[in-house]
């Protein structure tokens, strides 16, 4: 989907997308970052390797970093790296709950931009690697400026087929931006949701696979003990008869 949007937009590269790079000089590069972790525990190191990794990468970015937490455990470990805590969202608990938060951090971005408060917006999550393991991963989802205008004009057009524009062209481009910046968090949510599921799994199979060799430890000292116990009653009954046999055959002595 996000790649459709992207031709969609390269398509339309001879309209102007409006440039931020001024603004990045006087507000000295204002940074918002939005961090995918989960509410949940049972899911390992999961938030710790995106708050490390989200930590780590804003400390290389120039400007003042601002962050927003998806999910109150990281936001915790976020909160113990010092960062600069500005918001938390609760983690969608279904796909169809992505959409909503989506919608919420839209609406969070285009407030700040209204007050021209952000220069910057970066994305921080896990995204899914295989069934059990994932890798964290950053996207500078904003500005729109000439750097992304360059790496969207080398896309090439998959057909020989020029597209054609109905309508405003200016409009079309600001619809697709849209469809672009809410796919991309949308796509975001989903991947880190994917990896949470991925790193929950993973516990949950290290936690059955502990148990299993606990009872097998239990199970193995429980035998030992029954058949310590087991002989040490026939060390008794073989002891006792034989004191008995003595007592009935005093004789057997000489």
């Amino acid at each position: 989907m996000i790649n459709k949007i992207a031709l969609g937009m390269s398509s339309l590269r001879r309209f102007p997308v409006i440039s931020v790079e001024r603004k990045r000089q006087k507000d000295d590069g204002a940074i918002d970052a939005i961090v995918f972790g989960s509410d949940q525990g049972l899911v390992g190191q999961f938030n710790d390797v995106v708050a490390d990794y989200a930590v780590k990468t804003l400390a290389t970015l120039p400007g003042k970093a601002q962050v927003w937490a998806v999910g109150e455990r990281v936001h915790a470990r976020l909160a113990d790296a010092g960062l600069p805590l500005m918001g938390l969202f609760t983690v969608p608990n279904s796909v169809k709950a992505i959409t909503p938060l989506v919608g919420q951090i839209l609406v969070e971005g285009e407030t700040r931009h209204s007050q021209g408060e952000v220069t910057e917006l970066h994305l921080f999550y896990n995204r899914h690697k295989s069934r059990t393991f994932y890798e964290p991963v950053s996207q500078r989802l904003l500005p729109l400026d000439e750097t992304w205008q360059r790496d969207l004009s080398k896309l090439p057009w998959p057909t020989k087929n020029l597209p054609e524009i109905i309508g405003d062209g200016t409009a079309t481009l600001r619809a697709l931006i849209r469809e672009y910046l809410f796919v991309s968090l949308f796509r975001a949510c989903a991947e880190s949701l994917a990896s949470e599921n991925a790193s929950r799994l993973a516990a949950m199979q290290r936690a059955d696979k502990n148990i299993d060799e606990l009872l097998e430890d239990l199970s193995g000292s429980f035998y030992r003990l029954r058949q310590s116990g087991i002989d040490e009653e026939l060390f008794e009954v073989v002891s006792g008869f034989e004191a008995l046999s003595k007592s009935h055959n005093p004789g057997r002595r000489k």
